[in-house]
């Protein structure tokens, strides 16, 4: 699964006083739960002292991040590429680029790629891991 845009974002970098973080020196790692999904930890709480962490998130073609909550983060997802389907509190999100979208914690969502997959940008506070 490849996307131009998304790629060019995975060459970006992290940049806070005190350091970076090059997001190609970060490897992917397969979700442990969801089939089809991978995540990259840019930010973790060991560099922030657990205030948040950003992760980007690809997203294999009709793969889904079934329902699930958050306690006690608040999660947002900026899609930077491809398509797809949030349910957030109910309500049905279309992802397209250039969306963003907040779950506040405790509340129920899912993730649903389209057909070229989906590829986000998801950050929580306080931090996930």
């Amino acid at each position: 699964m490849e996307n131009k845009v998304f790629e060019a974002f995975n060459e970006g970098r992290f940049e806070a006083p005190g350091g970076n973080v090059q997001f190609k020196d970060v490897p992917w790692s397969k979700h442990p739960t969801f089939e089809g999904v991978e995540l990259k930890h840019i930010v973790t709480s060991k560099q922030t002292g657990g205030a948040y962490s950003y992760h980007l998130v690809r997203i294999a073609p009709g793969k889904s991040i079934l329902d699930h909550i958050h306690d006690p983060q608040l999660e947002t997802h900026e899609v930077i590429a491809g398509k797809g389907i949030c349910i957030n509190d109910g309500q049905k999100i279309e992802y397209v680029p250039g969306v963003i979208s907040v779950m506040p914690t405790k509340v129920h969502h899912e993730v649903h790629a389209g057909e070229e997959g989906l590829f986000l940008f998801a950050k929580f506070m306080p931090a996930l891991c």
